[in-house]
């Protein structure tokens, strides 16, 4: 953990040195963290849904990871009124749970709690209620008519029992990436259904090998192809209830065509970040299903594809499919502490971090949940001239995530990178996978306290 602070005078330049490394309270040996110093009951005054410490004038402490840090650094430019301390954690990646591990530690010494927090993971709410941490969000600290305008489905992850514990910061649905030039010149039609896709898939193995129509070689894999077709593996039914079902048509029939594609080398098995990828695919790629992130994080900075070859389509839909879905893979949400002694200020910045254009509309890398701030950041990226086309697939797709698949406190992205990565890896099928996928989701369940069905 390190901790950025600002300088005193808004007019000086921010310093770009990391500190560091810090852990906890531990980081008031350099510096005078407020947050620290909250907690207990007493004195305590009900309002806005929940037991509030007395409060006091002094400064927000606001963890973020290392891609939210220009949002935190921007509302301190902008803000230069407010005193803030911002520090620098892993945000939870890769479902890490340190926070929920320093909160278990905060609650018991009673002291620690930052005032806001960045989790890049979906699933916080799932334990920070529980644990007394997360603040309710919909009782009078944002105004319902904020609330009201983040696209359909967003903030579902953060309710719990009808009340909101956190806010959406952008969304990941997924869509269908392709490169428009290469697919022109190959003379091909982008596909509008799996079995178009898959045929397309054949064809590219036979007349144009070493090109890629996708990739199944990532922890995340599932959320793209699995929850696209409405494998119900990971059902969410109550706080404590999840359905498990691997064997349903829904899954058995996307499983099949990925077996097709990664068998006749049209879909690879090397994950996307991975240096072989890199090195011997990333020009290869033809068609790729994935996260509406893929666009700037991967295509642009991790691959370095030149400007006018990247476009977005809808993703693929089964033949017949009356009711559009697709998956989605990250995202991140904001969480208020219960314990924090700077309410009013930490609602301000909650609001203002999640729907204010300033960094939403015009700053942010990923699809903004917030529907107005989504408009902007569309107009901005078409305007870069960057793709090859517009991205109104992002727009249609940011409403069309399967509400199917949930957000347990068990990561499916470790459940996926334990039971069917390495099989895949030693040439087995997808297919052949799947009864084991399914047992070791309800190991993993079952393990964190869930009633499991299948």
């Amino acid at each position: 953990m390190t901790v950025y602070k600002p300088s005193s005078s808004p007019k000086r330049a921010i310093s770009k040195g990391r500190a560091a490394l810090l852990a906890g309270c531990a980081v008031t040996v350099l510096l005078t963290v407020t947050a620290c110093g909250g907690g207990g009951t007493a004195g305590t005054t009900t309002k806005d849904g929940f037991a509030q410490v007395p409060q006091k004038d002094g400064a927000l402490t606001v963890w973020v990871d290392a891609t939210r840090m220009d949002a935190a650094k921007l509302y301190q430019k902008l803000h230069p009124e407010v005193k803030l301390n911002i520090v620098s954690y892993d945000g939870d990646a890769n479902g890490s749970n340190y926070l929920q591990t320093k909160v278990q530690l905060f609650n018991r010494t009673h002291k620690g709690w930052p005032d806001v927090v960045f989790s890049s993971q979906n699933n916080e709410a799932s334990w920070a209620v529980d644990a007394g941490f997360a603040a309710p969000l919909n009782k009078g600290l944002i105004p319902s008519a904020s609330l009201g305008q983040f696209a359909k489905g967003a903030n579902d992850v953060c309710t719990v029992g009808g009340t909101l514990y956190c806010l959406r910061n952008d969304l990941s649905q997924a869509v269908l990436w392709y490169n428009a030039p290469l697919l022109k010149k190959f003379g091909y039609a982008v596909p509008t259904t799996w079995e178009e896709y898959q045929k397309l898939g054949e064809k590219v193995a036979k007349d144009h090998p070493g090109y890629l129509v996708g990739d199944a070689g990532d922890a995340f894999t599932p959320e793209i192809y699995l929850w696209a077709s409405k494998c119900g593996a990971n059902h969410i039914t109550g706080p404590k209830a999840v359905s498990v079902n691997t064997s349903s048509e829904a899954c058995t029939k996307m499983a099949r065509l990925m077996d097709v594609l990664i068998k006749n080398k049209s879909m690879s098995i090397s994950g996307v970040f991975s240096t072989d990828f890199g090195k011997n695919q990333a020009d290869k790629v033809l068609l790729m299903p994935g996260p509406a992130w893929y666009g700037g994080a991967l295509f642009e900075g991790t691959f370095k594809t030149p400007a006018k070859q990247i476009a977005a389509a809808p993703i693929p839909q089964w033949q017949g499919e009356t009711s559009p879905s697709t998956g989605n893979v990250g995202g991140g949400t904001w969480l208020l502490s219960q314990h924090s002694e700077h309410v009013k200020a930490a609602a301000d910045f909650l609001k203002w971090v999640t729907t204010d254009n300033a960094y939403q509309g015009e700053k942010a890398p990923g699809f903004p949940a917030y529907a107005p701030a989504a408009e902007t950041w569309l107009k901005g990226q078409d305007a870069s001239g960057y793709f090859a086309g517009d991205l109104s697939a992002l727009k249609a797709a940011s409403s069309q995530v399967w509400n199917g698949w949930g957000s347990g406190q068990f990561s499916q992205e470790a459940i996926w990178a334990a039971t069917v990565k390495p099989g895949l890896t030693q040439g087995k099928s997808v297919v052949s996978l799947l009864p084991a996928w399914q047992d070791s989701i309800v190991k993993y369940a079952k393990s964190n306290g869930y009633k499991v069905s299948q």
